[in-house]
């Protein structure tokens, strides 16, 4: 029982950290604050963290009754989470901004903290469909590890952000490039897995 919370727990932390990836998003991060001061970069960080903590918890806790909701069955769930969270993954690896995670258009101003950063590069859908997919048939325990980790995840991308300047000019660009890629290749596997499991279910396989 220990050893299938392990490997659980272990799975849903790839998940969320090969999804969100705080360290390749930290470029992304100090192009959207531009200038600002550090108290203000931390303030923005915190705004978007906690909103994105919040958007995805909701859909964890009331991840069952949306699908008894919309009727979603879920081979339909993984199947199309699959086919996603591969399409994220693949422009990762193909070194492409995602049009999933990015807007072209961005407005420098206080909302971005809600708005391209909490949603959709932090609670994108990638993200939620993660999430989703670890509570399919998932216990109270289940459920309440997802929610700790996912803090966890919320909690090292706002560290990750307040450090943006120092982990930028330690690592460089292409250090992190690098890191996005294998990442990306991460995701692409899950999202494949994803899409086999869903199959597998619809089929009786």
């Amino acid at each position: 029982m220990t050893s299938d919370l392990l490997t659980f727990s272990l799975t849903v932390f790839m998940g969320f950290f090969a999804v969100m990836n705080p360290i390749a998003n930290t470029p992304v991060f100090l192009g959207l604050v531009g200038d600002r001061d550090k108290l203000e970069k931390k303030r923005i960080a915190k705004i978007a963290s906690i909103t994105a903590f919040v958007i995805v918890i909701s859909f964890v806790i009331l991840g069952k009754y949306i699908f008894e909701l919309f009727g979603i069955t879920i081979p339909a769930f993984k199947i199309t989470g699959g086919i996603l969270l591969f399409y994220i993954g693949f422009e990762m690896l193909m070194s492409k901004k995602s049009k999933i995670h990015h807007q072209e258009h961005i407005e420098h101003d206080e909302g971005i903290a809600i708005s391209p950063l909490a949603i959709p590069i932090l609670a994108g859908p990638g993200t939620i469909v993660t999430a989703m997919n670890n509570v399919t048939n998932a216990s109270y325990i289940h459920i309440g590890i997802i929610v700790i980790i996912f803090a966890l995840m919320i909690y090292l991308t706002y560290m990750t952000f307040s450090l943006s300047d120092l982990i930028v000019a330690r690592f460089g660009n292409n250090l992190i490039a690098v890191l996005g890629k294998i990442m990306g290749l991460i995701l692409a596997i899950m999202g494949t897995g994803m899409t086999i499991e869903g199959i597998k279910i619809s089929f009786g396989l």
